[in-house]
């Protein structure tokens, strides 16, 4: 775990929908109350507003019917959302989820991200190196259990280590019992402790994928937009014992796909929110971790864009990094941009002083979780005396180093009592953990070498000579000197070197005479030390006052809003409806006329340019047929590849974005103009059989 992950953003996937960037929008940010507003909500499947459904849209969730969505939900544990769409294990999910796998099973000859990928027969359909998807097949409160393992008049350290030990307990007797991936979950910021339990699924298969330029057309400059004409869908079908799944629950497809004012429903895996998080959290995001965090990103891009000058392989080789880099920078720029605003800002200030102050006025309230918000503060004071080293001391983007540092601290971690690890590797976390590290997948040490020279130059620029970090790292040496030779001489691009040094444990890494292994173990006092203070100093604040304001919440308005996400499944409403905006009115739906008069449009040419396979076929599609939509649901980054799915819970669409308006979808939400962009169902077919000649993939879907 890099440092800068130590932060907000673990679960928040590169690859995901792609929230927006403009400061405009800002005004439209609806306040944070604690009750919901029109069809706010990532909520999870325990606590539906089932009143609000049934008045706004006469709408009752059975118990039934949750299950089936849920267990014709998955997630893409290398992030992102998708679910099973035929009786035969066939899994739905967006382009851009599939792209990190797309660029592994691609090479110089065969490049699947380019050209697409068409598996017409089962024998053609190309397995994935490392993916894992995870269906939720059980979930169960485990707060008390968690709770009563806290002494309170502990200090925080112990307390907080008590938490953990707690989690990490209930994780290992769950997944020896039951066998199943088991996850304890913490919500509404340390209120609550929820057990999840998934199915793991890791033989997955690639069935079809369409070329990057159909599934992203437009590039950056219809990226972030709406009306939108993106084929952004990729197909994968899941094995068990070397033959395709057949799950009871799956979503029978809709041809007829979302109508204009339709209820519709979006499960799947929303990555990261910030609406619960205190008016001083949200003033460092805003003031120091945000603006490093994006220098960061902006240097590592520049980085990948110089490398991929180098050739054609080079800048196939870099293709998905810059994508996902790029993405990354306009989330991050979006967020800012919110929080830069003095509207919002005040209004979730205010929100913040009405509930303190109405917890003041209550005694009993006051004298258990009054101070909750003021020792939040002062650990965030803390926090921003070593967000430098928190944000620059690691080797983000760089997968090579990644291996190397995970190999360094997990031969020493799972020799420690299981409560004891870091979360990372504690037993109910090894299986998925070796799954990534023992990948087959290609590495290129060229690409590598770039990556962390560019990681050595920001670390020394930002954190100076004299930094534990820099010195172990550089060891007197210039960056690029030093990473070439990290690189050079490095093994660790073979899965076998890899899985040698982990059964070998702490002697065969401490032996080992690998450059890469040598700088891991070089660097890793001074990362053990910077998270101990974390995890000590400002972890076991945000967790234990964290849980005394949610109380407080709790206590003042019942349990009547959502968790903020943490890449765990949610279930959000709305409606299939377009919106206005200036003196116009934005449509609900986009055709095919659109997509190719918008290439007429502008003569062809990139990044407007048709695909072949698209060009070839104008003749054949139906013009009229939709492609996108945008509904009124909550979603943000990790909903990328959710189902769009009506009350009978038929598949009507596949989300991959949102607009413009959503920018602020960390931080609030408003149904007036904020808008989650899918790919219409009847989309889809349409470009299964008139575009791809994917006829048997086409009647699979429906059922023939």
């Amino acid at each position: 775990m890099d440092a800068v992950t130590q932060q907000s953003r673990t679960k928040e996937p590169e690859k995901t929908m792609k929230p927006r960037t403009a400061a405009a929008v800002v005004a439209a940010a609806i306040s944070l109350a604690p009750t919901t507003h029109a069809d706010e909500g990532m909520w999870t499947l325990d606590n539906l507003p089932a009143a609000q459904l049934k008045e706004r849209y006469n709408f009752e969730a059975t118990p039934e019917w949750l299950e089936h969505v849920r267990l014709a939900s998955v997630r893409f544990n290398d992030g992102g959302s998708g679910s099973f769409v035929s009786k035969d294990g066939l899994v739905l999910t967006n382009h851009h989820v599939a792209l990190g796998q797309l660029t592994k099973v691609s090479s110089a000859k065969k490049d699947y991200v380019k050209d697409g990928f068409f598996a017409r027969k089962p024998s053609e359909e190309l397995k994935c190196p490392d993916l894992e998807l995870n269906q939720l097949v059980s979930f169960e409160n485990v707060t008390e259990r968690v709770l009563s393992e806290i002494d309170k008049k502990a200090s925080d350290k112990e307390q907080n280590d008590q938490r953990k030990g707690a989690m990490a307990k209930i994780e290992k007797e769950s997944t020896e019992k039951t066998g199943f991936r088991s996850d304890v979950v913490e919500l509404y910021q340390g209120g609550e402790y929820w057990l999840y339990r998934y199915k793991k699924y890791t033989d997955i298969r690639l069935v079809m994928a369409p070329e990057q330029e159909a599934a992203f057309y437009g590039g950056d400059p219809d990226n972030f937009t709406y009306p939108r004409f993106d084929i952004d869908m990729a197909f994968f079908r899941v094995y068990e014992n070397d033959r395709p799944v057949h799950p009871a629950n799956f979503f029978k497809w809709s041809k007829a796909g979302a109508k204009d004012g339709e209820l519709v429903f979006v499960t799947g895996h929303p990555g990261s929110t910030d609406r619960l998080k205190t008016a001083r959290q949200l003033e460092y995001e805003r003031d120091q971790h945000l603006p490093d965090y994006l220098k960061l990103l902006h240097s590592r891009r520049a980085a990948f864009y110089k490398y991929s000058e180098l050739s054609a392989e080079s800048a196939r080789q870099a293709k998905d990094r810059i994508f996902s880099f790029e993405n990354s920078i306009k989330a991050i720029t979006g967020e800012l941009e919110g929080l830069q605003s003095p509207k919002l800002m005040d209004r979730l200030q205010k929100n913040e002083k009405d509930v303190r102050n109405a917890v003041a006025a209550k005694p009993e309230l006051a004298a258990d979780y009054g101070e909750a918000w003021s020792r939040i503060a002062t650990a965030t004071d803390e926090l921003s005396k070593r967000h430098k080293q928190m944000t620059f001391r690691g080797q983000f983007g760089c997968k090579l180093a990644g291996l190397a540092t995970t190999i360094a601290r997990y031969v020493a971690e799972v020799k420690k009592p299981n409560e004891k690890r870091f979360e990372e590797y504690r037993d109910s976390a090894l299986e998925s953990l070796n799954l990534r590290l023992f990948s087959p997948a290609p590495i290129y040490a060229g690409l590598e070498e770039a990556c962390l020279a560019d990681a050595f130059r920001q670390s020394l620029a930002e954190l100076g000579v004299d930094d534990e970090y820099v010195k172990a790292s550089l060891g007197g040496k210039t960056p690029e000197d030093a990473a070439r030779e990290a690189i050079a001489g490095t093994a660790l691009t073979d899965p076998a070197v890899r899985k040698a040094l982990i059964s070998g444990g702490e002697k065969a890494v401490a032996e080992s005479n690998d450059p890469l292994i040598k700088w891991a173990r070089a660097i890793d006092p001074s990362y053990r030390e910077l998270r101990k203070w974390y995890e000590d100093k400002i972890q076991s604040v945000y967790a234990l006052e964290g849980n005394k304001a949610a109380k407080a919440r709790f206590a003042l308005y019942g349990k009547s809003t959502y968790p903020d996400a943490t890449f765990t499944l949610r279930l959000s409403f709305g409606r299939a409806m377009g919106y206005e905006l200036g003196t116009t009115k934005i449509p609900y739906k986009t055709t095919y006329y659109g997509l190719y008069d918008r290439s007429a449009s502008f003569d062809d040419q990139e990044p407007f340019k048709l695909p072949p396979l698209v060009a070839a076929a104008r003749s054949k599609v139906d013009m009229s047929s939709p492609l996108n939509f945008v509904t009124t649901n909550d979603i943000i980054g990790g909903n990328s590849g959710s189902p769009v799915f009506n009350r009978d819970a038929e598949y009507v669409g596949l989300i991959f974005d949102g607009n413009i308006q959503s920018l602020v979808g960390r931080y609030a939400y408003d149904d007036v103009q904020n808008r989650a962009v899918a790919v219409h169902s009847a989309g889809i077919m349409e470009a299964l059989k008139n575009i791809y000649g994917m006829k048997g993939l086409a009647e699979e879907l429906t059922g023939k």
